[in-house]
Order: structure tokens, then C-alpha cells, then sequence
């Protein structure tokens, strides 16, 4: 039985991820060129649809070409590549508490892939709210 994804691209969110969740679903289901496809036509709704409705008949020959005229539609909506720099802008809101604090500076230092742990220790320290705890850490 096909199970049909569930991930969804209106047109608006980053094509790169969206294909993603969509190879991952596939990694499981598997199946030909043809069955992707039709499978990746189902997640698309709205003004996404729209463009893939428009392709001129027998313009798509295989998944690979379809994925490349999706990632060109949809370049603009790309995220912009995360640089190691940007941790140091990240900042422990007034009100966040340490656990969320932690948690964002995380999910950045895991998309960063770094592997400097001086630099995350330092970058870390420098972004946490003044207060007893950060003084305990310098």
C-alpha cells in the first residue's frame, strides 16, 4: 500500500527542505520515477500546484529533471546558508529562561554543524543574560 506524504509546499516555504521531507518519506516507500512523481504532485497545493499544472505536457521525463525545475521555481524562497558568525548573534531574551536559551542556541550550533567548542563556550557565555549564573561561568 502507498502512503501518500504529508508534508505540504504552498509555494512559499524553502524548497530544499520540503524536498527533503519529501526524499526522506520516499526513502520508505520507494518506487519508480513515475510513482514519485505523482507522489510529489500530492504535496504541492495552492500557487505551487498551479506551477506544476502549467508544465507543458510531457515536459517532466523523469524525478530527478522534476526536482531541478522545482528547485529553479522556487530558488528565491531558498534559506539563506546559516555562517558560523551568526551564532554570535544570539541573544537570552529578558524574560527566556535558561532551558530555552539553550535549546535555540542548540538547534543554531547543530544546523552550524561546529566543532569548536571553545568558540560555542565563549559565544554562549557572551549571549546569556547578565545575572548570577552567568557570573558563575566567567
Amino acid at each position: 500500500m502507498l502512503v501518500v506524504p504529508k508534508v505540504t509546499f504552498t509555494g512559499t516555504e524553502d524548497p530544499k527542505a520540503h524536498l527533503t521531507a519529501f526524499h526522506t518519506h520516499m526513502m520508505l516507500v520507494r518506487g519508480p520515477d513515475v510513482v514519485r512523481c505523482k507522489l510529489f504532485m500530492s504535496t504541492l497545493v495552492g500557487t505551487a500546484m498551479d506551477w506544476f499544472i502549467n508544465l507543458p505536457d510531457g515536459h517532466v521525463t523523469s524525478f530527478p529533471q522534476l526536482t531541478k525545475l522545482f528547485r529553479a521555481q522556487y530558488i528565491v524562497n531558498r534559506a539563506p546558508p546559516s555562517i558560523s558568525y551568526d551564532l554570535f548573534d544570539i541573544r537570552q531574551y529578558q524574560e527566556e529562561s535558561l532551558k530555552e536559551f539553550l535549546h535555540r542556541f542548540g538547534t543554531q550550533v547543530v544546523r552550524l554543524n561546529l566543532k569548536d567548542e571553545r568558540m560555542m563556550v565563549h559565544v554562549f557565555k557572551k549571549g546569556i543574560v547578565p545575572g548570577p549564573f552567568s557570573e558563575s561561568l566567567i
